[in-house]
């Protein structure tokens, strides 16, 4: 039986989807920052995930918590544990209407909802979970709609897929119902946390912030367009040339227009560096609402770790970051074999967690294998393991899978640190690595460019290069950098790590983050919703 610490209220409630407390590092990471930070606040975590296990096994908390950590609740929206039972009902006409126009607005330019579906009282009297799940109305509507937009499809697939995708609404807007009183609403993406978050606003009329640390909107098309779950598409003969799996843009049309919600609701848009504001104003958001926020590190912590570091390192190049499909690991891989016919004692290390898609782990390692770059299945869990750092350092492996580790053990270690994911935020990790020494080689996405090159002003810019960027996929340009970059005689690493020190102290310490959220939490807390807004907007008149 989990022990949950519960409250009537709270200052902040978070809104957690897929990660703190289970998952580590990222936005988990994140989340327990700010809470810790800024301990003159009680907060609230709701987290959302889909369902309760993982791979078969209870998900496991991950983290201790906090003293001000006053509340925390979980709910899993496709646990597939229906207990309503099934009965004959009419259903509210004008109620399913009002999901019509939400239907037909997932494919047109005006993304406004209707204003009924706003509040959680359309969910909880004018059209209940019940309704939607059983009544005639339901019945009608969607294949009415099923009729109109795609009778190519099979009709049982286009049914579990309209259900499944309006489903978790129900669920999102009983758990609103029943969340503590909470003076702020806070959610780190759009999504269903996000959607949760505007349905609170919404209903009690109090402030709410949205943080987005990638583009939700974004992540979740790469993730349907790539889904191999989704089945349909028509014969290819009879498609037409920008035609793509019907099945799949209804859930992207979904998570487009859920994304629109948010912005519409929340007080202030943040992101965490320019090129993510400009993608939220392109998805709707209102510019004057947007404002950025850059992540910070502990600087000093970090700092005080390379009395361990080696003069001259060894020739490792570590990813820290979950292995799953959006990192790119194989990319990785690739690239290191290319730089091994060069340096011959270069190693790679991967280091975070390997339980969200053991299928594509066991895939890297034996990619690996073949490569002739390790000798066995293996994983050195830094939680878990008897063994010490320096014993696995002596593992003949050029590809080393940690799990989820200690950095500031791991980072005195390396020589490089590297990103080959194909979407990211802005990553916490590369201002880590900085701050401990650690020059960066990443793929341009994200804010990685920025992190690098430098992005904020002219004078980041002047700063210098503190490592290395390259393009997506593209294994070949990633092991030249760390073939330049691990040449410790031309002087390039001691200068790329020259520049990555003097960056994170001047622009990414973890107090100007810390101060910046609670000059927001501070205007907003004893505020309503209305309220803030208009003082929004007459500052800005």
């Amino acid at each position: 039986m989990k022990k949950f610490p519960k409250s009537d209220k709270v200052d902040i409630m978070l809104f957690s989807e897929g990660t703190y407390p289970y998952v580590k590092g990222g936005v988990s990471s994140w989340i327990l920052q700010l809470m810790k930070g800024l301990p003159q606040y009680t907060f609230g975590v709701c987290f959302v995930g889909a369902t309760p296990m993982l791979d078969g096994e209870p998900m496991q908390i991950s983290y201790e918590f906090p003293p001000n950590l006053k509340h925390l609740e979980e709910h899993y929206l496709f646990d597939n544990d229906e207990k309503i039972v099934p009965k004959r009902v009419k259903g509210n006409k004008e109620g399913f209407e009002a999901i019509a126009s939400l239907y037909k607005s997932f494919k047109s330019k005006d993304k406004t909802i209707p204003e009924m579906l706003q509040n959680i009282s359309f969910y909880t009297k004018d059209v209940t979970f019940d309704d939607f799940l059983h009544s005639e109305c339901s019945w009608d509507f969607i294949t009415e709609t099923y009729s109109k937009n795609c009778p190519d499809v099979p009709f049982v697939d286009y049914f579990w897929t309209l259900r499944n995708i309006h489903k978790p609404i129900w669920i999102l807007a009983d758990i609103a119902k029943n969340l503590p009183k909470s003076k702020i609403f806070h959610s780190p993406s759009t999504g269903y946390a996000g959607f949760l978050g505007s349905l609170c606003s919404y209903t009690y009329n109090r402030p709410f912030l949205l943080t987005e640390h990638g583009i939700y909107t974004r992540e979740r098309k790469i993730d349907m367009l790539s889904a191999n779950w989704i089945e349909y598409k028509k014969p290819s003969l009879l498609q037409q040339p920008e035609e793509y799996n019907y099945i799949k843009r209804m859930w992207v049309n979904f998570f487009d227009q859920i994304g629109v919600f948010c912005y519409h609701r929340a007080n202030h848009v943040l992101s965490l560096f320019l090129g993510a504001q400009k993608i939220q104003v392109s998805f709707g958001a209102d510019k004057e609402r947007t404002m950025i926020i850059p992540n910070g590190v502990d600087v000093d912590g970090l700092m005080a770790t390379m009395i361990n570091r080696a003069k001259k390192p060894k020739p490792i190049v570590t990813l820290i970051g979950r292995v799953v499909p959006i990192k790119d690991i194989k990319t990785f891989i690739r690239a290191i074999k290319i730089a091994s016919e060069t340096i011959p004692d270069i190693e790679g290390w991967l280091v975070g967690a390997v339980d969200e898609d053991k299928e594509y782990v066991q895939e890297c390692q034996q990619m690996a294998i073949a490569l002739g770059l390790k000798k066995k299945l293996q994983i050195f869990d830094g939680n878990k393991t008897d063994m010490s750092l320096e014993e696995i350092e002596v593992h003949s492996d050029t590809i080393k899978l940690f799990g989820h580790s200690d950095i500031k053990q791991i980072l005195p270690k390396s020589a490089l640190q590297t990103l080959s994911s194909i979407s990211e935020g802005m990553p916490l990790v590369i201002l880590e690595g900085y701050a401990a020494g650690v020059p960066c080689v990443a793929t341009d996405v994200g804010s990685c460019k920025d992190l690098i090159e430098g992005g904020i002003n002219s004078d980041d810019i002047e700063i210098g290069i503190a490592g290395a960027i390259t393009g997506i996929a593209d294994p070949d340009a990633l092991a030249r950098e760390y073939i330049r970059l691990l040449d410790f005689d031309n002087g390039e690493w001691k200068k790329a790590q020259k520049v990555g020190l003097t960056r994170v102290q001047r622009y990414y310490r973890q107090e100007s983050f810390l101060q910046d959220y609670k000059k927001l939490y501070e205007r907003a807390k004893e505020l309503t919703w209305d309220e803030l807004q208009e003082k929004l907007y007459a500052k800005q008149r």
